[in-house]
């Protein structure tokens, strides 16, 4: 599995956790799913993904053709 991968699902899970934690437990959880949205939306714009550097960190490979992340 590669970076990218690992990227989308992350935040796949943040988003669909946090909705569904607003629905059930509080509305402020909404406040992180705005944040994983923003965060997303920057990094299409400026290339710079903190999660990517964490996973580099941690050792996972990077897409060959150097989609979305870098």
């Amino acid at each position: 599995m590669n970076i990218e991968n690992i990227v989308r699902g992350v935040a796949g899970t943040f988003i669909l956790l946090t909705l569904a934690l607003s629905r059930f437990h509080h509305e402020y959880w909404l406040f992180v799913t705005a944040f994983v949205g923003l965060n997303l939306l920057q990094s299409a714009f400026t290339g710079i993904c903190p999660m990517v550097s964490i996973l580099k960190k941690l050792g996972f490979k990077e897409n060959g053709n150097r989609g979305c992340c870098k």
